[in-house]
């Protein structure tokens, strides 16, 4: 039984890997803010602890809400509870989540939902994404009138690999992650559509060869900025990691 107990444990952490920071766009499994995991029979405990005490309530929001029904979709797994320790508002945000509350019920001061905030931020990763992605198609020998017009049912995957056409006789051979990360993020904000093209603007509008240099530059300050709230996230949670184990 405790074999079945730690493989379907880690079941569960693989799920919940897919939860991002929403501010960090990185895996909070990979950032180590999963600090417990249990499964006993179909349920799941876990626990999560934040960079710092003051992290936004709405972010802490998000990353509860995911966690747990990630949890919930692991095989086998029926019910989950995540618990928030050492946060500001841990004890709502708790309590909320578990209890299947809105946002905006668990914190009387809010002024709505956030829905709004939760696009926002995933469009910012989108653009950073995209920027990466963009410039390993780049590097690879696609020029902006070749981007302009790719669409995703024009990428293929073969292993760790990306094979793109850059016209009717010639395929580049790339990395596949960067563009593998990106698709992903465009597809959950619903900007992947059957021949269409696979990059868009701010707006979420197709690009024209011309503007793609523009657009590249806007994605880059939002890498930029999401590179920079990483490093501070990443001190913070070192910092705070050596308290907890003195």
């Amino acid at each position: 039984m405790a074999g079945t107990e730690d493989t379907s444990a880690a079941a569960v952490r693989e799920r919940v890997r897919r939860v991002t920071d929403p501010e960090l766009d990185r895996s909070i499994v990979d950032l180590e803010y999963l600090t417990e995991c249990r499964v006993e029979g179909t349920h799941a405990s876990l626990t999560l602890r934040l960079p710092t005490a003051w992290c936004s309530p709405a972010f802490a929001w998000m990353m509860v809400v995911d966690a747990r029904e990630e949890a919930r979709s692991a095989p086998g797994i029926e019910t989950a509870r995540v618990e928030l320790v050492d946060h500001m508002h841990a004890e709502e945000i708790t309590h909320g989540v578990n209890e299947g509350l809105a946002f905006e019920t668990a914190f009387d001061e809010a002024e709505g939902g956030i829905d709004d905030l939760r696009r926002e931020l995933l469009e910012k990763a989108r653009l950073a994404r995209q920027y990466d992605a963009v410039r390993t198609l780049r590097e690879a020998g696609l020029d902006d009138a070749a981007l302009a017009t790719l669409t995703p049912e024009g990428i293929e995957f073969d292993g760790d690999r990306a094979l793109v056409p850059v016209d009717d006789a010639l395929v580049v051979c790339t990395e596949r992650e960067p563009i593998d990360l990106y698709l992903d993020r465009a597809e959950r904000l619903g900007l992947l559509e059957p021949g269409r093209p696979a990059f868009r603007d701010h707006e979420g509008e197709p690009i024209e060869a011309e503007e793609f240099e523009l657009v590249q530059r806007r994605a880059r300050l939002a890498r930029t900025n999401i590179s920079g709230q990483a490093g501070i996230c990443a001190g913070l949670h070192e910092s705070r990691q050596a308290a907890v184990e003195q």
